[in-house]
Formats: structure tokens, C-alpha cells, sequence
């Protein structure tokens, strides 16, 4: 079985996005962070020895467009060991080639963890938003503002913000805030790449929860991915889980997404006393 074409569009996107993001990191932000990207075959491998985050320590792309091998695992295995990385997501497509990677990935002593849910859809018009929060794109002195909220939002330290702030100036991305008045309340990000749209990166700031930041700012990037004659927009979000309020899923539906399928997170067991 192969990937459809749905399918592979988004895998290809979010590693061109994650590529992206390792591309935004000066030298300074890299030592930092101690930020590496590494190819293995169809596996893009980032890891952030100093960054604990497995947004940043994830290995996308296993069997998706060739057929893994229990060679590759092991090399980028090992990646991680070299970058002594402690705790990363393997992420495996459910229809990765050849079947049975699991198998691989548990034999290796990686453990099935929460997966990411991966949505769609077309370059059709949002929906009205109803929010009492303006939506606009950062001006350059202000994607300090979007990397803080994001970072926190995100539980991502320090270090990562100067990362995250130099999106504003890479090749197909664009930064947004919502604000309350004068006062940002949320953020978030599009990256733009061979006509399709990853959406990313949305976070609002915790005294502003529940006043649409987070629905508004997935409007306003919906319209100007269609604006921008994207033919098609993805994003992701946690699976469902028992006990999640599935607050930015809900409002990923709400505005016309649709779920396209699960990608399975292999990783590391978690020491007993953070289990």
C-alpha cells in the first residue's frame, strides 16, 4: 500500500516546514539550543540536545516516500544517542512502507505515545469569526511577541525564542498575533510551500483563553492561504484522549477542517519517576 496523495502533500509539507525552522537558527541560536537536522534517506531527524521539547526532537518522514529498512531506524537511533537525546518521537505514518514498522520501532524499545491527528482541507473561504480579538500579521519588532507567547505556550525555554522569532524572516512563513486592545493575546503561524499551506505554532496567552484567539487566528490564515491560491491547507493537533477538552481540535473542525488520518509517536519509556 502507498501513501495517497493527500497523504504524502502532508508529510512533505511539515518536514519542508520543520526544515525551515532549523534553516531560521543563527549560530548562537544553534549552540544554544544545541539544534541539529540530519537526512537519513526519506527521514528528516531534528534533535535539540539543550531543549528538552519534542518539537524539536522528532524524527519525520520513516517509510513515506521508500520503504524503510531496520537499518534506517537504527541509524537515526543512533542520531539521537550521538546528540544524547534522551526523549524524541519516532513518527510513523500509518501507511508507511513497509507495514509492520512498529514492530521495528518496539523491538528498539520505543513505546506507542499520544499520536497527532493530521486534518485538510480546501482552499475554501473561513467561516465568520466571532471574536472581539483584532487578527493582524507581525511587524518585524514584534515577532519577540510571538516567539514568547508561542514559547510558553508550548513549554519551550528560553532559548528557543530567538528561533522562533527569525521565522519572520524565512522564505514562506508568515507570524500573526491576536490582540485585546493593544495587548497580544495569541499567536501563530503559516508556512507556505509549492502551493500548499501548513498552519503551526498557535498559542494564546493563558489570561486570554476563551475569547477566540485561537478560532481567529485560524480564519485569518485560512484566507490568506486561499488568497494566496494554496490548493490545499493542512494542520495537526493531539489525537483524542480520554479527559482532553479538545478545545483546538473542536475549533480545527469548526472551521472546515476535516481529520485526514492518525500519525502513530513512537518514543523513548519515560524514567519511572516522571511516568
Amino acid at each position: 500500500m502507498t501513501l495517497d496523495n493527500i497523504s504524502l502533500a502532508a508529510e512533505r509539507l511539515e518536514r519542508a516546514a520543520l526544515a525551515e525552522l532549523h534553516a531560521a537558527a543563527d549560530g548562537p541560536t544553534r549552540e544554544s539550543l544545541g539544534l541539529q537536522q540530519q537526512i537519513i534517506g526519506t527521514v528528516l531527524v531534528s534533535s535539540a540536545r539543550h531543549e528538552p521539547s519534542i518539537l524539536l526532537n522528532r524524527a519525520i518522514g520513516l517509510g513515506v516516500e521508500s520503504a524503510a529498512t531496520p537499518e534506517t531506524v537504527d541509524a537515526v537511533l543512533g542520531c539521537y544517542a550521538t546528540a544524547d537525546v534522551a526523549r524524541f518521537f519516532f513518527q510513523l505514518h500509518p501507511d508507511a512502507r513497509p507495514p509492520g514498522m512498529d514492530r521495528w520501532l518496539a523491538a528498539a524499545g520505543l513505546e506507542k505515545t499520544r499520536g497527532w491527528m493530521k486534518f485538510h482541507r480546501g482552499p475554501l473561504a473561513p467561516p465568520p469569526v466571532a471574536s472581539s480579538l483584532r487578527v493582524r500579521p507581525v511587524t518585524a519588532d514584534e515577532a519577540g511577541d510571538f516567539a514568547r507567547i508561542v514559547a510558553a505556550g508550548f513549554d519551550l525555554g528560553e532559548a528557543a525564542i530567538p528561533l522562533l522569532a527569525a521565522l519572520a524572516e524565512r522564505p514562506g512563513w508568515r507570524l500573526y498575533l491576536s490582540f485585546a486592545g493593544d495587548t497580544p493575546a495569541g499567536a501563530a503561524a503559516l508556512f507556505v510551500h509549492d502551493g500548499l499551506a501548513w498552519l503551526d505554532w498557535a498559542a494564546t496567552v493563558p489570561a486570554f483563553r476563551g475569547r477566540g484567539s485561537h478560532t481567529a487566528l485560524l480564519c485569518r490564515r485560512i484566507q490568506d492561504a486561499v488568497e494566496l491560491g494554496c490548493r490545499r491547507l493542512f494542520t495537526t493537533t493531539g489525537e483524542e484522549v480520554p479527559g482532553d477538552p479538545r478545545r483546538s481540535y473542536r475549533n480545527i473542525e469548526k472551521v472546515g477542517f476535516d481529520a485526514a488520518y492518525l500519525r502513530e509517536n513512537h518514543a523513548p519509556p519515560r524514567p519511572a519517576a516522571d511516568a
